[in-house]
């Protein structure tokens, strides 16, 4: 009685070997179509990375400046005219329960900064002059890069703190008892410059002077034209909702309240549509990557017929056949994505060290970018694989 004879199974071992000893006798090639996929998942993960690293700075810089300062300044009257706060703005919003701390600062009309007294009228650089009360880094959250800033004894007298910005237009790189500028016409001390003041970049490109020294010397009107607000964190809603009346009772339509996180808040918002739009490139480099690794198989399989002819003559059926090439595909999408994945993180940690953030890549960005690595490998293997299958034993040999 004859015995029929089945194949072999192959062990999930046999099958890793057998895939990877195709891929080792094509070095080259393999790490060409490995590549167009390694620039696809590297694009992604770095993106995200990079999103990701700068929303985490944005939260650690609100969660150290706070979001519940509140700016108050003047609007338009029905008229379209510029209004302007009372004089006692300050003090009765200061009266409102749930605030912390008030402080102002006041344009000082028609006055400009110069670094000497030699410069032309109209090479001021755009730097406005403002006064500056004695509490406003503590309430807005700004520091000093170098020198002090305005005391109640310094605030009556000839001395000024120069914004970043403003500083650099001066070409003043720290504060110092010996450098003088020529503001409003009258000689001023240097005593500080500050850092960036991200809730307050309008202080970035001003001179600030004491309130004091701005109505005698320099003919400040004593109106406020911003007016910063701290309040407790859980009453900022309720607080912005009546700013406008206390400020100015008489006409709260011409004041305008706003929030400085929300423009950070806005800024990672854009940050998040670009990301999404080189998302989408990264998505493009990924399937032609994916192209590549299908043109790979499909180049093997006929350099190999061969050896495909020989196998089917010695027993392998066309699953098995069909598998090892699937096999390889995958292999080869997952070395690729491997790859990708190192480089977006590398790429990911340089930029956030460059820019001192702090560095994250999600996992899922991580994970997911080699999953969909190892999916696009076998959807570009199932069409080599099966056209392998499909040679007979005698077609294969009998090729050249």
């Amino acid at each position: 009685m004859t015995r029929s004879l089945s194949p072999a199974r192959l062990s999930a071992r046999d099958v890793g070997r057998v895939g990877l000893a195709g891929l080792r006798t094509r070095p080259l090639r393999v790490v060409l179509a490995a590549l167009g996929v390694a620039i696809g998942i590297a694009a992604m993960v770095s993106v995200v990375g990079i999103a990701t690293s700068s929303r985490a700075d944005l939260d650690r810089q609100l969660a150290k400046l706070g979001t519940n300062l509140l700016r108050v300044a003047p609007g338009k009257t029905l008229f379209g005219d510029q209004s302007s706060l009372p004089d006692d703005s300050i003090g009765m919003i200061s009266r409102i329960g749930p605030v912390t701390s008030v402080t102002a600062t006041g344009v000082v009309s028609g006055a400009h900064v110069y670094r000497s007294d030699r410069i032309p009228s109209g090479q001021n650089g755009s730097i406005a002059v403002l006064a500056g009360r004695t509490d406003l880094p503590g309430t807005v959250g700004a520091r000093l890069a170098s020198g002090s800033w305005l005391n109640p004894a310094t605030s009556r007298y000839p001395a000024v703190v120069l914004g970043s910005r403003a500083a650099s237009r001066l070409g003043i790189g720290a504060a110092s008892g010996e450098i003088l500028v020529w503001l409003g016409g009258h000689w001023f001390t240097v005593v500080g410059v500050l850092a960036p003041v991200p809730l307050a970049p309008e202080l970035d490109a001003s001179a600030l002077v004491g309130w004091q020294v701005a109505a005698s010397v320099l003919g400040f009107d004593g109106h406020p034209t911003t007016v910063y607000t701290r309040t407790r964190d859980d009453a900022v809603s309720a607080v912005q909702a009546v700013l406008a009346a206390t400020a100015n009772p008489e006409h709260p339509n011409e004041v305008q309240v706003s929030r400085p996180s929300d423009a950070l808040a806005a800024r990672a918002a854009a940050n998040s549509t670009l990301s999404a739009l080189l998302l989408g490139l990264g998505a493009v480099a990924l399937l032609v990557g994916g192209v590549g690794v299908a043109n790979t198989m499909v180049i093997s399989v006929l350099e190999r017929r061969a050896e495909i002819g020989l196998r089917r003559s010695l027993g392998a059926t066309r699953g098995q056949i069909r598998l090892q090439f699937l096999v390889e595909s995958l292999l080869l999408g997952a070395l690729g994505g491997a790859a990708g994945a190192v480089l977006g993180i590398g790429v990911t940690s340089g930029y956030a060290a460059v820019q001192g953030w702090p560095s994250v890549v999600p996992a899922w960005a991580t994970g997911g970018g080699i999953l969909a690595t190892v999916v696009i490998g076998v959807i570009a293997g199932l069409y080599p694989a099966w056209r392998a299958s499909r040679l007979s034993p005698t077609e294969a040999l009998a090729a050249p």
